[in-house]
C-alpha cells in the first residue's frame, strides 16, 4: 500500500513574509501565530511577516519562526482532512514533526525551540564555529578528511543530506582547513555555509545539556503517528526515547538520507514538505527520484497539493 510521510524543514528555509498569506486566509493559521506571540512574549508574527531579515535569521528567532509557519500550514491540511502514515523533520523540523504526531503540544514546542536556539547560539562564541557543505564525496572519505583537518581543531560530519551532499561542522579554523583539503579527498565542491554556529557537532554539548533541563519541564506523550528520528534514522513513538533523541540531536549528526531511505523501505511513496522553502523536496528527489514529492509553502501551492492528495493520499 502506498504510504505518505509529512516532512518538516529546518533552519535555512526561512524568508521574510512566510506565513502571512496563511493568516490572511485561514483562521486556524492565524490562531497558531497568535499562540506563538503570546507564549514567547514577542511579535514573532511581525518578524515572520515583515522582517527585518537580520532579525529573522537570528537563531533564537528563526527556530520558532519556522516551527510556527510549518504548524500554521499543517493546521489547514488537517482541516482539509489530509492525514499521513509517518512524520519526519530535518533538525529543527523534528519538533514540527513531533507536534504533528501529537507527542508535544505546539505551545511547548515553540517555547522549547526558542530555548534551543538560545542554547545553540550561546554554546560557541560568534565566529569560533561554522559549517560547510561537501558535494560529491563518499561517506567514508568524509571521516578521513575530518581526521586530517582536525589538526586545526574539531571538525565532524553534521548532516547526511543526500547522496553526495554531506555537511561538516566544527571550529572555524578546522572547517576552513577541511574545505581547503576537500578536493584532494575527491569532493567536487566545498562551500562554507552562512551559519551562526557549528550545529550538530560535539562543540554543542553545552547546549545539549541545557536543552535536557528544558525538556524535563515539558510533557511528552506517546506519538500518535510514528516519528522518524534524526539521530537514529529509526521510528520512535515512546516519550522517554523521544526526549533522549531531542537531547542527542543537538550535538550529533542528522541522518536525513538514512531516514528518508528507511521511510521508503517502509512503503512511503509520497513525501509532503510542509512549511517554508523547498529544501527537503530537493534532497528527497536526490535520494530517490522515483518517489513523489509535494511542497506546501504558500496558499498557491496548497490547492495543487490538495488536488493530488485527495486523489491518492489518506483523507479522513
Amino acid at each position: 500500500m502506498n504510504k505518505t510521510a509529512f516532512v518538516f524543514p529546518g533552519q535555512g528555509s526561512q524568508y521574510v513574509g512566510m506565513g502571512k498569506d496563511w493568516t490572511e486566509r485561514y483562521g486556524k493559521s492565524k490562531a497558531i501565530f497568535e499562540t506563538a506571540d503570546k507564549k514567547l512574549g514577542i511579535s514573532l508574527s511581525g518578524i515572520c511577516f515583515n522582517g527585518p531579515e537580520e532579525q529573522l535569521v537570528l537563531t533564537i528567532n528563526t527556530q520558532p519562526a519556522i516551527l510556527t509557519t510549518s504548524i500554521a500550514v499543517l493546521e489547514v491540511l488537517k482541516q482539509e482532512g489530509i492525514r499521513c502514515d509517518y512524520v519526519a523533520g530535518h533538525s529543527l523540523g523534528e519538533y514540527s514533526a513531533l507536534v504533528a504526531a501529537g507527542a508535544i503540544s505546539f505551545e511547548d514546542a515553540v517555547w522549547l525551540v526558542r530555548k534551543r536556539g538560545t542554547f545553540m547560539q550561546e554554546a560557541v562564541p560568534p565566529g569560533q564555529g561554522t559549517m560547510a557543505a561537501l558535494m560529491g564525496i563518499e561517506e567514508d572519505t568524509v571521516f578521513e578528511l575530518c581526521a586530517k583537518a582536525s589538526e586545526a581543531g574539531v571538525v565532524e560530519p553534521a548532516n547526511y543530506n543526500s547522496p553526495g551532499q554531506i555537511v561538516i561542522a566544527g571550529s572555524t579554523a578546522a572547517v576552513v582547513r577541511a574545505v581547503e583539503l576537500a578536493k584532494d579527498f575527491g569532493a567536487k565542491r566545498a562551500i562554507m555555509l552562512s551559519v551562526s554556529g557549528p550545529f550538530h557537532s560535539s562543540l554543542l554539548k553545552p547546549a545539549s545539556n541545557k536543552l535536557a533541563a528544558a525538556l524535563a519541564q515539558v510533557n511528552i506523550k506517546r506519538a500518535a503517528i510514528p516519528v522518524m528520528a534524526n539521530v537514529t534514522a529509526d521510528i520512535e513513538i515512546e516519550p522517554d526515547q523521544i526526549r533522549q533523541n531531542l537531547i542527542s540531536q543537538v550535538n550529533h549528526a542528522v541522518l536525513w538520507q538514512q531516514s528518508v531511505t528507511k521511510l521508503i523501505n517502509l512503503g512511503v511513496t509520497t513525501f509532503v514538505e510542509i512549511g517554508p522553502g523547498k529544501v527537503l523536496s530537493g534532497l528527497i528527489k536526490k535520494i530517490d527520484k522515483n518517489v513523489a514529492t509535494l511542497n506546501i509553502c504558500d496558499v498557491a501551492s496548497l490547492q495543487e497539493a490538495l488536488s493530488i492528495l485527495k486523489g491518492g493520499a489518506h483523507v479522513a
